[in-house]
C-alpha cells in the first residue's frame, strides 16, 4: 500500500511537472502571437477597425500577464477550468478576425496555435473538444453576413481539415512527450534505487572489513601481550617450584603451593586468549554447538560485567552437529552474551536455551535487563547504529552477516524496555 502511495505520488509530480513545462512554452507561443496581431495591426495592414482590434489584443495580453504571474508561483492560471479556456480563446480569435478581415484574415491561423497549445497542455478528451469550439468559431465567420470577407465552401472545409490534422498531430505528439517523460522518471527512479542499494552494499563492505581489520589487531595484540607476560610467569613458576622442593616449613610449603597454583591460573588464562585470538580458519567444518557455546562462556567470564550475574544454560541431549565456521560462530556467540551482560545489572541473568525443531538448531539468548525502545528496535542490525556510549554498532549487524553466510537466520523475539531482550540464532543440522 504504502509502495502504491508513493508511485501515486510521484506520478502526480511527473504530471505537475509537466503541465509546468507545458505552460511555458504556452506563455511563449501567446506573447509570440501577441507581439505579431500588434505588429500586423499597427505596421503591416492597418485599416479603420485598428482600435478595435488594439483593444481586443490588448484584453489578451491582460490575460496573458495574468497566465504569467501565476506561472511564475509555480501555478497554471485557470488550470480547472481547460474548456473554458479554449472558449475564451475561440471568442478572441473569431473577434480579432471578424473585425480584421474576415474570413481570410491571417489571425485565422491562431486557431492552430491554440490547438497546439491545447494538445500539449491538456488530455486528448480536452484538445478535441477544443478542435469542435474551434471549428464551430471558425463556420460561424463563413456564414456570417457582417464580416468583410466570406469564404466559400471549399476553403471552409479546408481549414477545418487542417485544424483537425493539427489537433491529431498534436495530441500524438503531446502523448509521445508525456511517455517519454515518465519513462525517464521512471529510469532516473530506478537507477537512485540502483545507487543507494549499491551504496548501501558498500557502507556493509566497509563496516565489515574495518571489524576484521580491529579483530586481526586485536589478536596480534593480544598475542603479544601473552607472550610477553608468559616468560616470566614460566620464569616466576620454576622458581617457586625449586622453593617448593626445598626443605622448608609445612606453612611455606603450603604459601609456595598457593603462589603456584595462581600461576597456573594466569597461565591458562593466557592460553585461552591466545586461543581466541589465533587466526581464525576460515574452512566450515562440522562442530559441536554445546562445546562452541562453553568456550564462549570462558571467554565471557573474563569480562568486567560477568561479576554478580548468572548464566544459565539448557541444551538437548543428543544435540546434532551444524557445518559452519567454528570461529565465526564463537563471535556470534560472544557478542549476544557480551550483550546480554551489558544490558542487565548486578544479579541479573542471562539464558541460553538450545531447542531441535524441523531440522533446525534453535538457541535463544534471554536476557532480563533494560530491553530496547521500539524505536531502536528496526534499526538494530544496521551497521554504525548502537544504543551504547562505547559501542561500534558493528556487532549484531556483523552478527546477521556471518550467520546469513551459513544459512541461518538471527532475529529479535522480542523485548520490552525494563523486562528484558531475547534473541533467537536458526542454524541448520547436517
Amino acid at each position: 500500500m504504502k509502495e502504491e502511495t508513493e508511485v501515486s505520488a510521484q506520478v502526480g509530480r511527473v504530471d505537475a511537472d509537466w503541465q509546468l513545462m507545458a505552460e511555458s512554452i504556452t506563455l511563449r507561443i501567446r506573447w509570440f502571437g501577441l507581439i505579431v496581431g500588434y505588429l500586423l495591426v499597427n505596421f503591416l495592414t492597418p485599416n479603420e477597425s485598428r482600435p478595435y482590434l488594439n483593444g481586443i489584443l490588448t484584453v489578451g495580453a491582460f490575460y496573458a500577464l495574468f497566465d504569467l504571474v501565476w506561472h511564475r508561483r509555480g501555478e497554471v492560471f485557470l488550470s480547472r477550468f481547460p474548456l473554458f479556456v479554449s472558449l475564451m480563446e475561440a471568442v478572441f480569435i473569431g473577434l480579432l478576425c471578424y473585425f480584421d478581415a474576415g474570413f481570410e484574415s491571417p489571425f485565422r491561423f491562431y486557431y492552430f496555435l491554440s490547438l497546439l497549445v491545447c494538445a500539449l497542455r491538456h488530455s486528448p478528451a480536452v484538445t478535441y473538444s477544443t478542435f469542435a469550439v474551434h471549428a464551430l468559431s471558425y463556420s460561424t465567420l463563413a456564414f456570417n453576413p457582417g464580416v468583410q470577407s466570406k469564404g466559400d465552401f471549399v476553403s471552409l472545409v479546408l481549414m477545418l481539415i487542417f485544424m483537425g490534422w493539427v489537433t491529431w498531430a498534436g495530441t500524438s505528439l503531446a502523448l509521445v512527450l508525456r511517455r517519454t517523460g515518465r519513462r525517464l522518471t521512471d529510469l532516473n527512479r530506478e537507477l537512485e534505487d540502483r545507487i543507494a542499494r549499491r551504496t548501501s552494499e558498500l557502507q556493509q563492505s566497509q563496516a565489515m572489513l574495518v571489524q576484521q581489520e580491529k579483530q586481526a589487531a586485536f589478536g596480534l595484540l593480544a598475542a603479544g601481550i601473552a607472550h610477553e607476560v608468559g616468560n616470566p610467569l614460566a620464569a616466576i613458576s620454576s622458581l617457586v617450584q625449586m622453593m617448593n622442593r626445598k626443605n622448608l616449613d609445612e606453612e611455606t610449603h603450603e604459601r609456595l603451593g598457593l603462589i603456584d597454583e595462581q600461576l597456573l591460573r594466569i597461565q591458562r588464562t593466557l592460553r585461552e586468549l591466545i586461543e581466541f585470538s589465533r587466526p581464525g580458519t576460515k574452512i566450515s567444518q562440522k562442530i559441536d554447538i554445546y562445546e562452541v557455546v562453553r568456550n564462549a562462556l570462558d571467554i565471557a567470564k573474563y569480562y568486567k560485567r560477568k561479576k554478580g550475574r548468572t548464566i544459565k544454560t539448557e541444551f538437548p541431549e543428543n544435540l546434532p552437529k551444524i557445518t559452519a565456521i567454528r570461529d565465526e560462530i564463537l563471535q556470534v556467540f560472544l557478542n549476544l552474551i557480551l550483550n546480554g551482560l551489558d544490558a542487565t545489572e548486578e544479579g541479573g541473568t542471562i539464558e541460553i536455551v538450545t531447542r531441535i525443531l524441523d531440522g533446525h538448531v534453535e538457541i535463544d539468548f534471554n536476557d532480563d535487563g533494560h530491553g530496547i525502545s521500539e524505536e531502536h528496535q528496526l534499526r538494530l542490525f544496521e551497521p554504525y547504529f548502537t544504543t551504547k556510549n562505547s559501542g561500534t554498532g558493528l556487532g549484531l549487524f556483523v552478527c546477521r552477516n556471518i550467520v546469513r553466510s551459513c544459512g541461518g537466520e538471527i532475529s529479535l523475539v522480542d523485548s520490552t524496555e525494563r523486562i528484558g531482550t531475547s534473541f533467537r540464532l536458526t542454524l541448520k543440522v547436517d
